[in-house]
């Protein structure tokens, strides 16, 4: 009788080489990509799901954008070491921007929103750009000053609408650009970094994070470094923002709630920092509980803060390194 053993899945991947993997079946293929399009036909379907819902398919829309921030914050974070609470301020100057090109320059949409991400960036940038020498929780307040500061600013001087906001946005031409516009920008940025932060630039980032005196002691610049860090997840933030503005025909202060700073920084301890997808993952749970609990009143808090203890003190890696622990687990009858 033949003999067999049980053998991990991935291990057979990974001895034949650790970068590029040698498949050899169409079990191997399923198993690499398996997890990939789950995540990528059930994000698509999202809309379809809720199709009779036409509330629930706001929140989706939502969802999608503190995805985005909880992206750009896991990426600072945990690949350059850059605690950014500033979340609130890269929305609230990607939606202002927009809106001024919408309303004031008469771009089109299409147009705005990539105008806005991209100018937005450069302004969050110039005004992180003195924060950078700062380091663990003196940039972070720092940061989290910026969106309190601009509100203030809106406020006192009464520019950009002031507390009315900027009215007369331009909306989307259809439901489904509207849908699927931030869909698919959130699986690009998402497959993107992911590629991005294991090139050589990507450890470059991270060495910064770990010994940014060693890098700097190489001959490498470590400013030039964190301002394109910084610079990239501010477009990723900025144009969640810009989008924002277009979702609800209006640019205002509330673009600068708080709400956008702290719920991506739950979502990315639920998710798991350093993972990228975790982040994601984290706001698909975190936004949907939010809006379920409204129903609880004010009494949801507490609700909120139990499951997110909960979450801490019990699965304090964060749910995707969990379970990508347990994938890699799967094991299989292979021949002696």
């Amino acid at each position: 009788m033949e003999q067999m053993r049980k053998e991990r899945i991935d291990r057979g991947l990974k001895v034949r080489t650790e970068g590029l993997y040698a498949i050899s079946s169409y079990r191997e293929i399923l198993y690499l990509m398996g997890p990939r399009l789950l995540l990528i036909v059930g994000v698509l379907a999202l809309p379809f799901i809720f199709e009779l819902a036409p509330y629930w398919k706001r929140v989706i829309n939502i969802m999608f954008v503190y995805a985005l921030l909880a992206l750009s914050f896991d990426f600072l974070a945990n690949y350059v070491g850059l605690v950014c609470l500033g979340g609130a301020f890269l929305t609230g100057v990607g939606g202002y921007f927009s809106a001024i090109y919408n309303v004031y320059l008469s771009f089109p949409t299409y147009l705005a929103i990539p105008c806005a991400t991209i100018t937005g960036a450069a302004f969050c940038t110039l005004c992180l750009i003195p924060c950078l020498p700062l380091r663990g929780v003196y940039f972070a307040i720092v940061t989290l000053m910026y969106p309190l500061l601009f509100t203030r600013i809106i406020e006192a001087l009464n520019i950009l609408g002031g507390t009315n906001g900027i009215t007369g946005v331009d909306g989307f031409t259809n439901q489904h650009v509207e849908h699927y516009v931030i869909i698919l920008v959130v699986i690009g940025f998402l497959f993107g970094m992911r590629r991005f932060v294991n090139q050589d630039i990507g450890l470059v980032l991270r060495g910064v994070k770990d010994n940014d005196q060693s890098v700097r002691a190489s001959g490498i610049d470590v400013t030039r470094m964190k301002v394109l860090a910084v610079f990239i997840a501010s477009l990723i933030g900025c144009f969640g923002g810009a989008y924002m503005a277009h979702l609800y025909m209006w640019a205002g202060i509330s673009l600068f709630a708080l709400d956008f700073s702290i719920i991506p920084i739950a979502s990315v301890v639920i998710g798991g920092g350093g993972t990228l997808v975790g982040a994601v993952i984290g706001s698909f749970i975190l936004v949907p509980l939010s809006e379920v609990l409204r129903a609880f009143g004010t009494f949801r808090i507490v609700i909120y803060c139990i499951i997110l203890t909960g979450f801490i003190v019990f699965k304090s890696e964060g749910l995707m390194i969990y379970m990508q622990r347990k994938y890699h687990q799967f094991e299989r009858w292979v021949k002696v």
